[in-house]
């Protein structure tokens, strides 16, 4: 597979941030990137990384804004302030780490925090809606912020989501053989990269969220470390088949979901309904989840990726094993790898997505794949806050 290493000469290198905290609400993953055009591929060093956690309070406030809410305007806001203030302080370590100045640096590209995703709700637009405050952003690190990637997919028609497949060809797309990638974050979402160079991707569903939750009110922890929990219960068949009922599940792409529909409330409704049947343990309900994220991947992979020969696991779920190791057996013809293995570590890969859509707006190239998110064709991304 593709080797991440530096520049050829003879290429501008440019430099790049990119800022992404996702649907698993655990913090914000910032890199600091060079990129190249290097003959037919495409350069990526990542010269640095910085991760910087929520606090249990800041993530559960994110949390309760995905559902209406008590003076919620007004608490956004503030969410967004204190977001950009974070992901102020994840570029000034990463300068600060790579000894460079902000001027060395073209712009930022800063996803934001989704809290609410509808696109094509309502009125037939819909919304997708990403906490931030970019404007702060750039007074605090003196750098051009791009921010906003998904609303101008939403206007042409798309779901706004997933943006990373663009991505996922540049860095890992291959003319000798289709490959799959991944991403498990809170949700799972998987992008298939065929020989011809056509690229797809959508939401498969649900990937550490339902976890996570699970794991916080029944252990008091955030989140099942190596899925060792999960591991020692045992799945339950009426619950595993009261989950994959869900309708979502059967849509074809493009589709994209989030925490609107996967949340406590889905999980309680099935719960309810299968325990006039069943007498759930808590871990067997974790074992139960678990097999739903391998299963709705598995699923996703066989409708859409029939050729595929590899599969290139990121995002945080790539750190669990459990889960690994049964996405691993229920596809047995694949190799099932993570994207370390072929160069950019699995928490880096969606930062470096977004800096690479920052790189795509500042060249006013396109950033979306009509074929992934829907839209009536390609846009260029995102909206520039200059540093001044």
């Amino acid at each position: 597979m593709r080797a991440f290493s530096w520049v050829e000469c003879g290429t501008v290198a440019e430099r790049f941030i990119g800022l992404m905290s996702g649907t698993s609400l655990d913090g914000v993953d910032g890199v600091l990137v060079e990129f190249a055009d290097a003959e037919d591929r495409l350069s990526i060093n990542v010269l640095g990384h910085v991760h910087r956690a929520f606090s249990p309070a800041f993530a559960r406030e994110l949390l309760l804004l995905n559902t209406p809410g008590a003076n919620e305007l007004h608490r956004a806001a503030l969410a967004g302030n204190a977001l950009a203030t974070l992901c102020g302080d994840v570029v000034n370590a990463l300068l600060e780490s790579a000894r460079i100045a902000p001027s060395a640096v073209t712009a930022i590209g800063a996803h934001g925090q989704t809290v609410r995703h509808c696109p094509g709700e309502f009125d037939g637009i819909g919304y997708t809606l990403q906490l931030n405050n970019p404007a702060l952003l750039a007074e605090r690190t003196g750098i051009d912020v791009v921010a906003d990637f998904r609303s101008r997919d939403v206007a042409a028609g798309g779901q706004g989501a997933p943006l990373v497949p663009a991505f996922h060809r540049a860095a890992f797309g291959r003319p000798d053989e289709t490959v799959a990638v991944l991403n498990i974050g809170g949700m799972s979402n998987l992008s298939v990269l065929a020989t011809d160079g056509r690229t797809t991707g959508f939401d498969c569903g649900p990937g550490n969220a339902l976890m996570d939750h699970w794991c916080a009110v029944h252990r008091g922890e955030p989140y099942d470390p190596g899925g060792v929990w999960a591991s020692s219960g045992s799945v339950d068949p009426n619950l595993l088949r009261s989950l994959q009922s869900e309708p979502y599940f059967a849509l074809p792409p493009p589709k994209s979901t989030g925490r609107d529909l996967f949340n406590p409330v889905w999980l309680e409704r099935h719960l309810d309904e299968v325990a006039r049947s069943s007498a759930l343990s808590s871990q067997d309900v974790q074992a139960s989840l678990a097999e739903l994220t391998a299963w709705c991947c598995e699923q996703s992979t066989l409708r859409h990726a029939p050729q595929a020969t590899r599969l290139l696991v990121c995002g945080g779920g790539a750190c669990n094993t459990h889960l690994m190791r049964r996405l691993a057996v229920r596809l047995p013809w694949l190799a099932v790898e993570t994207t370390a293995q072929h160069g950019l570590p699995v928490e880096q890969v969606e930062a470096v997505a977004f800096a690479w859509l920052a790189r795509a707006w500042t060249q006013r190239r396109s950033g979306n794949l009509p074929a992934a998110t829907g839209a009536s064709g390609e846009r260029v991304l995102g909206a520039l806050y200059p540093a001044g």
